[in-house]
């Protein structure tokens, strides 16, 4: 059982050490509760919570209902492909889905992971420039690459190389639902 960073850290070294690293729910969900108690113990103050959809939209959920404040969505797209694993050019989405008024402040910017980086550094000049009102933004992953040209401030875990991370979720991008009808009947 993962009691603590450093248990989640020796978890992913060993799968690491394959050529995916494989997940699960119980892992993912962990690593989202170590990332947050983290960012909490770093006593950082924040205004909004940001995440990037799609991969940051459970991280987002979470942080939004720990920390008491509402979740701000900004649709994201690099894969591509019948199993999201083809990179391609990141397309942003047009503005920020939010109940807040306005996107100001200070920001927390969360995704799943972070491969390249190239997500992360279009979508922080976006955002400036799409909402003046930013004073700070900060980002948090569970994941960076030790490829990607960007460095989070706050992640669990460094990765070697560039192995795909199979997060619990992508079942659904094979899935069919001729797939669930038949888990259901039998």
């Amino acid at each position: 059982m993962i009691e603590s960073v450093a248990d989640f850290e020796k978890l992913l070294i060993l799968n690491t050490e394959q050529k995916d690293l494989w997940v699960s729910w119980d892992e993912y969900h962990r690593a989202i509760e170590l990332l947050a108690l983290k960012i909490h113990e770093s006593g950082l103050q924040f205004d909004h919570i940001l995440c990037l959809a799609r991969g940051g939209l459970r991280l987002g959920d979470v942080f939004s209902r720990l920390f008491k404040l509402p979740l701000s969505i900004l649709s994201v797209s690099s894969y591509r492909g019948s199993a999201g694993q083809e990179h391609g050019q990141i397309q942003i989405g047009g503005s920020v889905a939010s109940v807040e008024q306005n996107l100001s402040g200070r920001v927390l910017l969360l995704d799943d992971l972070v491969d390249s980086g190239i997500t992360f550094k279009e979508v922080q000049p976006w955002l400036r420039s799409h909402y003046p009102e930013i004073s700070e933004i900060k980002s948090a992953v569970i994941w960076v690459k030790s490829v990607s040209v960007v460095v989070p401030d706050f992640y669990i875990e460094y990765v070697e190389g560039t192995p795909w991370i199979h997060q619990p979720f992508e079942i659904y991008d094979t899935l069919s639902f001729e797939d669930l009808a038949n888990r259901e009947r039998h």
